[in-house]
């Protein structure tokens, strides 16, 4: 008598391409989550990092929290912070949300109200 485990035994060479086969799916599910989550996200993180490396002083930016200012110093860790006339905070690098404008047109505006 043949036995059920020698029946169901190997297939003529299905069985080789059928391993490359079974983690094809795998394969392009990491591509797409690849180029649809991964990249662009690296992409935006790299392009924070040079917007906190390039601020400088009499820049007005948006922290995280929402809080509108023109940076008066700048320390390897922390900002200084104008949010009003004579009203200074101090904030985290890393909660600099956006730069809304360079020390030139800062200035400018300056020069305006004068």
């Amino acid at each position: 008598m043949i036995s059920t485990a020698y029946a169901m035994g190997q297939t003529g060479g299905a069985g080789q391409a059928g391993g490359i086969a079974d983690f094809l799916p795998i394969i392009i599910l990491f591509a797409i989550f690849y180029f649809l989550l991964i990249r662009p996200q690296q992409k935006k993180a790299k392009e924070h990092r040079e917007m906190i490396s390039n601020l400088k002083k009499g820049v007005r930016i948006i922290t995280s929290g929402g809080i509108y200012g023109t940076i008066q110093s700048i320390d390897d860790t922390t900002i200084g912070l104008e949010i009003a006339e004579k009203v200074k905070i101090k904030i985290s690098r890393g909660n600099v949300a956006a730069v809304i404008s360079d020390a030139e047109a800062v200035q400018k505006e300056d020069k305006k109200k004068k």
